[in-house]
């Protein structure tokens, strides 16, 4: 006799199954609705296939294609999907790993013959058509040998020594007809849900992520419920590339790339513009704030970072060289130097909280494959800061650092500010209590500043070093992006040896917290320009204004009219080419040159001016001192 299981579903009623019950007939008792509608279920936080037996009671609901988890499942499905058609054009190849993504999905695959860009085509019409089929995925359980004998059988030897690396002893396989993958799941009930699917791009990849290792190649794709949510997804896609920070810096003369510094960009004068505006945004808060701001070397001995831990647990992504006979690392994190300063000196609590803040440069030496133009570089500065504290004072530090990147980030025109607490790692430094007190502190902040309920967990996701708050912002085509941390640190001031005289004449030892607003200035800015396409907000744009002279006789006047304005502070050029004033607009808009102010004879004979936005508003004839007005009040809004 079979046992019964108790289902807390999510309006908080119970339902009673009994074991082995799937989630497919708990839909269908529920309602035939449901049942039709339902893509997988959920039992205590575990996402579970439509046809899973249920073996224990809990928390459960059922995912329909509302819910993200679903389509989590759909666009694992669809890399399965993806592998069927490939097998099937190119025989012989052997399989990589293919999971979801956050906006699609991708598989990796050793291929005979290479696969080139005009192959996507035939391999999604191939996709399509087994999505009529309407094959199903059949879960099957091995055991760890069973397992690696199955796939010597199949042909994938690329898996068989990740066998021995997984935990479980119990291996799952999904069969699709006659496909099969080592998989975890869970997955769609058959290929028929997977109708809306693009391929997107093959490109070059390695086994493992080891360039060092086999070469593989990616095919990357997306997937939805629905056609619409594909077509909006697609359109996001050609947005993105007339966005692409890449294409926006080179036409706006922003910064370069070169291959004799892969991973190290080049700033130009126009994006050091941006650079120093942003830098300046950031220092009026740390200001305001009571901040003092610090410089530590670029090249410290290695023994500082065996200290520090990073040498333990960071030393493959860090440049190291002998000096004097000692072996020394360029600096990929600011911290240790930080707490040189501190401990060069003795402290009391009367000081505390003693605030240092460091736009800090750093290397890391991150794999080629990876790099991606600003987003993700070899070399880069951190807008850092490290506040020594007591104890008692954590939490109020740590709300003041979250008034700060909301109000910074609303500087630059984000408003959508999202936040994931990660907690301690497997591979964590330190006291496990104060660990646990760490993130109360940090909860605590979070839900007495506005993020009560709207912050998530994220377990194991911390520094080894300590839990983080993680913030995250949405661009202007919904792409979230994680930039500022907030992180405190029990274990580094005691590796240390930092200290500070309390109100007891005793010696204690401060808590540190890690703190960065926007994080990379170099991902920061690369993330500003796709989010605005390069039409800056006044206070960020690298060229304010371009005076446009009408015809060669206004040349000297609109050449006067650019040095006033340059001298008022406003970041101006005058174009007084022989060109057309219409085709001299057009450029201006296209270098996305917020106004251009036009300058005729009638506009110098008055000593005037007539000005329109980078929009087309015509804002019409002013005197220079009226349009500086204008443009410092807007300035000054950053509006």
């Amino acid at each position: 006799m079979s046992s019964q299981l108790e289902l807390r579903l999510p309006d908080g009623s119970i339902r009673q199954v009994a074991s082995g019950t799937t989630v497919r007939q708990v839909a269908a008792d529920i309602g035939p609705g449901l049942a039709k509608a339902a893509v997988a279920g959920e039992l205590e936080g575990t996402v579970v296939e439509i046809d899973r037996p249920l073996e224990s009671s809990g928390s459960f609901r059922i995912l329909t294609a509302r819910d993200g988890d679903a389509l989590h499942v759909l666009r694992h499905s669809a890399a399965h999907l993806l592998a069927m058609a490939v097998l099937d054009l190119f025989p012989g190849s052997d399989l990589g790993f293919g999971p979801a993504t956050e906006d699609g999905f991708y598989y990796d695959f050793k291929t005979p013959t290479p696969i080139l860009e005009e192959h996507l085509e035939k391999i999604e019409k191939r996709m399509k058509e087994i999505v009529k089929e309407g094959r199903s995925y059949a879960r099957v359980a091995l055991d760890k040998e069973q397992a690696k004998v199955r796939l010597g059988e199949i042909g994938y030897e690329l898996k068989i020594p990740h066998v021995d690396e997984i935990p479980e002893d119990e291996i799952t396989f999904y069969d699709s007809g006659s496909f099969t993958d080592m998989c975890e799941g869970p997955h769609v009930p058959d290929t028929s849900w997977i109708e809306h699917i693009k391929l997107l791009s093959v490109s070059g990849a390695y086994w493992r992520g080891d360039a060092s290792g086999i070469p593989m190649q990616r095919i990357r794709g997306t997937a939805f419920f629905n056609k619409k949510d594909l077509k909006a997804h697609l359109e996001r896609i050609e947005q993105a590339k007339l966005r692409d920070h890449r294409r926006v810096g080179r036409e706006m003369d922003l910064f370069s790339l070169h291959a004799e510094g892969p991973g190290f960009p080049f700033w130009h004068p126009k994006g050091t513009v941006l650079w120093n505006e942003l830098e300046g945004l950031v220092r009026e808060e740390l200001r305001a704030r009571g901040y003092g701001e610090v410089r530590t070397p670029a090249v410290l001995s290695d023994e500082l970072w065996r200290t520090s831990g990073h040498y333990d647990h960071f030393r493959d992504d860090m440049y190291f060289m002998d000096i004097d006979e000692r072996q020394f690392a360029v600096k990929p994190m600011n911290c240790p130097g930080c707490c040189l300063i501190y401990g060069s000196r003795p402290h009391s609590y009367k000081e505390l909280p003693l605030r240092m803040a460091e736009f800090g440069g750093v290397h890391r030496n991150e794999m080629s494959g990876v790099l991606h133009g600003l987003l993700r570089v070899r070399a880069f500065t951190q807008d850092d800061a490290h506040v020594y504290c007591a104890e008692d004072q954590l939490e109020a530090e740590i709300s003041d650092m979250l008034d700060m990147t909301r109000k910074v980030y609303a500087a630059v025109g984000f408003d959508d500010i999202k936040t994931r607490l990660a907690t301690r790692p497997e591979d964590a430094m330190g006291d496990p209590a104060a660990w646990e007190r760490s993130e109360k502190a940090l909860a605590s902040a979070l839900d007495k500043n506005g993020f009560e309920g709207l912050w998530t967990l994220a377990p194991g996701e911390g520094a080894f070093y300590g839990p983080k708050i993680e913030v995250h912002v949405t661009d202007a085509l919904g792409r979230s992006w994680q930039c500022g941390t907030v992180q405190v640190d029990f274990s580094m001031p005691a590796r240390f040896g930092l200290e500070y005289t309390g109100s007891d004449g005793m010696k204690h030892t401060p808590v540190m917290i890690h703190r960065a607003i926007l994080g990379s200035m170099e991902r920061f800015v690369g993330i500003l320009i796709e989010h605005y396409g390069g039409k800056f907000p006044l206070w960020l744009a690298p060229v304010q204004a371009k005076v446009l002279s009408i015809t060669e006789k206004q040349a000297d006047y609109a050449t006067k009219v650019a040095a006033d304005l340059v001298a008022a502070r406003i970041r101006a050029e005058a174009d007084v080419r022989g060109d057309k004033v219409g085709s001299k607009i057009r450029d201006a808009t296209l270098e996305r040159v917020n106004y251009m102010v036009v300058v005729g004879g009638r506009e110098a004979e008055a000593g005037q001016v007539d000005v329109r936005s980078r929009a087309g508003d015509r804002l019409g004839a002013m005197s220079s001192e009226d349009f500086v007005a204008h443009a410092r009040e807007e300035i000054r809004n950053r509006a």
